[in-house]
This record gives C-alpha cells, sequence and structure tokens, in this order.
C-alpha cells in the first residue's frame, strides 16, 4: 500500500454515444471522475498546501473538496452511481485513502460511500471477497475518530446483514481477535476514562450500531459468540490512527454490553432493545449464563439493571395497555434473561423473594395488559378481514405477544413457587397480589403451570384465607385438587 493508487481509467472521457451521464441519472460520468482524479491528489505527497502536515499529507479538507466528497456520498446511494465508482476502481483508490489519509473526515466519507455502494448485491460480494479491503475496514474499528465508527460500523452491517456474504464477514471477524477488543473498546467507552478517544456527539448513535453488528454477529455464529464469551486476554491491538491506545485492558464481553445498555436506555429505544438481545442471545448457551452469574458481582450488576427497566420503565402501571405492543420485544429480551438468571442462581441474594415482590407486581402487569392488547386484535383483525396484508401483520404481532407471554408465565411460575407466607403478606400488604392481579395470573399459568399456582395458593391459604377461597370459586380445577 506505499504507492499511490491508479487513477480511474480515462476511457470515462472518450466514451462515445453513451452520453456524459450516469445511467439513467442527471449526473455527469466526467465530473465523477475529477472527483475521484482530485482524491487521489489529496492524499499526494507531492502536494503542498497550508493544510498539509510535515510529512506531506493533508490532515484537513478544504471546504470546496469536502463539499465534492460528499456529493459523491449522497450519489453513491444511486445504483447506477455505485455501479460506475465499481467500474472505475473507486475501492481501490479508498484503499489508498485509508492507507495513506492523516484526515480523518476524509477517512470517514470514503467508508461511508463504501457503505453505501454495499447497499447493491453484486457490489457488496465484490467488496467482501476483496481479502485486502476487508483487512483494511475491520482495522478501521480501531480508528479514534467517532465518525469514522460509526460509518464503519454501517458497513459491517450492511455486509452481513447479505446472506451472499455474511459468512465472509464472520470469518475475518473471527480470525482477527484486534476486532474483539475494539468492539469491547467501544462498548465500555461510554462511561470511563476510555471516552476522551471519542467525540460524545455521535457515541450513543455509535453504541447503538456497533450493538447492532454484536447482534447480528452472535445471531449468525455461535462459534463467534462463544469464543467472544471466553475471550478476555490483554491483546496488543495496532492503532490505525496515533492517538489511539496502543494496548487496550482485559475486556470481558458482559460487563461491555452493560456498560453500553445504561448509556443507551434513556436516549434510544431502539438501541436498548439491542443490547437486551444481545443478552438473551448469550443465555441460548451455558457458557454465556455462567458469564453472566459467575461474574465477579455474581450477576447482581444485571440483575439489577434488568429489574430497574421491567419494575420503573417498561410497561408502567400509568401507561396505556397498548404500549405492551411496543415494547414487546426488549420485554421478551429481559425476561428472558431474568428467567435464565433466576433458574441458576436461586441462592444468590438479589434472586430472593423478599427483594422482589415488585418484579412479580411487573409481570402480572404485563400479563394483563397483553390481555388487553389480545382483545384489540381480535376486534381488528374482525375489522380487515378482507385484507391479507392486516392478518399478517396481525399474526406477527400475536406471534410476538406469545413469545413475551410464554417467557413471562415461566418466570412467574417459578418465582410463585418460591413465595413463602411472609413474601406473600409483603405483596398483599404491597398491593402487588389481591384478587384481581393473582385471578390474572391463575387465568394465564393454568392449567401449564398447575403445580406452581397449587403450590403458591397453598402459601396463600396461610397468608389469607379468604382471598385463597375466592381464588377457588374462581378456578373450580384447583378446588378438586385440594
Amino acid at each position: 500500500m506505499d504507492r499511490n493508487p491508479s487513477p480511474p481509467s480515462s476511457e470515462a472521457e472518450e466514451e462515445e454515444g453513451g452520453g456524459d451521464a450516469v445511467g439513467n441519472t442527471v449526473y455527469s460520468k466526467h465530473w465523477l471522475f475529477s472527483i475521484l482524479t482530485r482524491l487521489i491528489e489529496v492524499i499526494s505527497p507531492e502536494k503542498t498546501e497550508p493544510t498539509v502536515s510535515p510529512e506531506g499529507i493533508q490532515t484537513e479538507l478544504d471546504e470546496e473538496m469536502e463539499n465534492d466528497i460528499c456529493k459523491v456520498w449522497d450519489m453513491s446511494m444511486d445504483e447506477d452511481v455505485a455501479l460506475f465508482l465499481q467500474e472505475f476502481n473507486a475501492p481501490d483508490i479508498f484503499m489508498g485513502v485509508f492507507a495513506k489519509s492523516k484526515c480523518p473526515r476524509l477517512t470517514e466519507i470514503c467508508v461511508g460511500i463504501l457503505g453505501n455502494m454495499a447497499c447493491f448485491q453484486d457490489i457488496c460480494m465484490s467488496i467482501s471477497k476483496d481479502e485486502n479491503l476487508g483487512q483494511v475496514l475491520l482495522q478501521r474499528l480501531c480508528d479514534s475518530d467517532s465518525p469514522t465508527l460509526l460509518e464503519t460500523s454501517r458497513l459491517l452491517l450492511t455486509c452481513l446483514s447479505q446472506p451472499e456474504v455474511a459468512n465472509v464477514w464472520v470469518e475475518r471477524i473471527r480470525e482477527n481477535p484486534s476486532v474483539y477488543d475494539c468492539v469491547c473498546f467501544i462498548m465500555s467507552s461510554s462511561t470511563n476514562v476510555l471516552l476522551k478517544f471519542l467525540h460524545f456527539v455521535c457515541v450513543v448513535e455509535l453504541l447503538v450500531k456497533v450493538g447492532e453488528v454484536v447482534d447480528k454477529l452472535f445471531d449468525l455464529d455461535e462459534e463467534l459468540m462463544l469464543n467472544w464469551i471466553k475471550n478476555g486476554t490483554c491483546r496488543s491491538v495496532g492503532p490505525s490512527v496515533d492517538d489511539s491506545p496502543e494496548e487496550l485492558p482485559d475486556f470481558k464481553i458482559v460487563p461491555c454490553i452493560l456498560e453500553a445498555a445504561k448509556q443507551v436506555r434513556s436516549d434510544n429505544p431502539e438501541g436498548l432493545d439491542v443490547y437486551m438481545h444481545i443478552l438473551q442471545l448469550l443465555t441460548t448457551v451455558d457458557e454465556g449464563i455462567q458469564a453472566i452469574v459467575q461474574a465477579p458481582d455474581g450477576g447482581k450488576e444485571t440483575w439489577s439493571l434488568l429489574y430497574d427497566l421491567v419494575c420503573h420503565e417498561l410497561c408502567q402501571p400509568d401507561d396505556p395497555p397498548i404500549i405492551v405492543q411496543e415494547q414487546k420485544t426488549v420485554l421478551a429480551s429481559i425476561l428472558s434473561v431474568l428467567s435464565a438468571m433466576f433458574a441458576s442462581q436461586t441462592e444468590q441474594e438479589y434472586t430472593k423473594m423478599r427483594k422482589n415482590m415488585p418484579l412479580i407486581g411487573s409481570l402480572i402487569r404485563i400479563l394483563q395488559y397483553m390481555e388487553g392488547c389480545g382483545k384489540r386484535s381480535v376486534d381488528n383483525s374482525k375489522e380487515s378481514e378482507q385484507e391479507e396484508t392486516g392478518r399478517a401483520d396481525l399474526n406477527e404481532e400475536d406471534f410476538h405477544l406469545k413469545i413475551l407471554k410464554d417467557i413471562c408465565c415461566e418466570l412467574l411460575s417459578n418465582m410463585l413457587q418460591e413465595l413463602t407466607k411472609e413474601n406473600t403478606l409483603e405483596g398483599l400488604h404491597q398491593g402487588h397480589l389481591n384478587e384481581q392481579t393473582c385471578s390474572c395470573a391463575f387465568q394465564n399459568l393454568l392449567p401449564l403451570y398447575f403445580a406452581s399456582v397449587e403450590s403458591f395458593l397453598e402459601v396463600l391459604r396461610e397468608a389469607d384465607q379468604t382471598l385463597a377461597d375466592n381464588l377457588e370459586k374462581r378456578f373450580p380445577s384447583l378446588k378438586v385438587h385440594a
């Protein structure tokens, strides 16, 4: 990469009969060609201007060049323009920029243009199969410039979302240990001293995009997820920018995920959803559950964050029942992780029922809200009986709500079985348990979780015989087995 990239072929200017327009657009081939040529000149050491560093490389873009290259960035969303750029070696020119440029803005724009070009399948396949370009792009994850990190993450997510090339990137990332360190660095940077390497203005947006990349990687490849779970040894990472850290700390995946989730929770609900789903994916393997519950704090930080989200932020008493429709995926992820932790760490202090009566109340409220949404779905389906699309959307809604209900019921049944008389009295006193809430719980838990309901009813008789009798009258199957 010491040599300057070759300029695009002059055939672009010599074409006859095709006119100057790029494909079916109004964009000029000659103008695009001139920008690509000027881009090479920007990183050529022979050029000397006030914005040139002592080494002879520009550190800042002049306003005219920045405006023009940004126009190319916008234009590259058009497939004809993207194909033109591909045909005239733009990726090779960008490789030269990445190797030689000391201008963060220029690097950001060039990665952004590649990201737009990668939206088109054939170009994405060409970019992805270029091993040198692939390695250079992964090195961008070690950049200290947050806009460049953001564009790099967008490009990676675009490629990972293309089934034809996703495995190429998964394998490439698996073989690059520095990717793990750089991703953890970004996720954990929001609340510690590493933040000095990032511009705070786009930290949340960057965290969301990096989270989407990790979520996609874990969803695509369990082996890579297991490797990252087991990872944590300190490695030397070759920085691409002078002020990048030369050696990164001993990162563990779970604390990094938690730090990122804390940062995005109040500013970006979609980002919170992403990070909760990453945690849920971890619990699909034993090693992931152990990574959570065998942390130095025994999983207390994870439980506390998820508990706080369910009990104090999501699906609250003053929210309309329809809110569960909006929050169903993030709730399902959170409750799935809580359920896995509760099942594996019943001896931990944070899972003791005396500390978790509000959580039982929140679980029942979620079930109550889902009943309201279920009635609404039935009404809507009657109104759209002749609309196939409407029915498909409703079926998808019902599917996600069913997942949430199943997870919610499993956790609730396990928690009810652990209740003592003292816990139950406290729940009655705090208002988490009453005839209405218990009826809702029984309605959803029976008959699948009969043993759990029966066990709770026995404890309830000791705490409030009248309430237990009333519930038996409403659910005769319980009385038969009493």
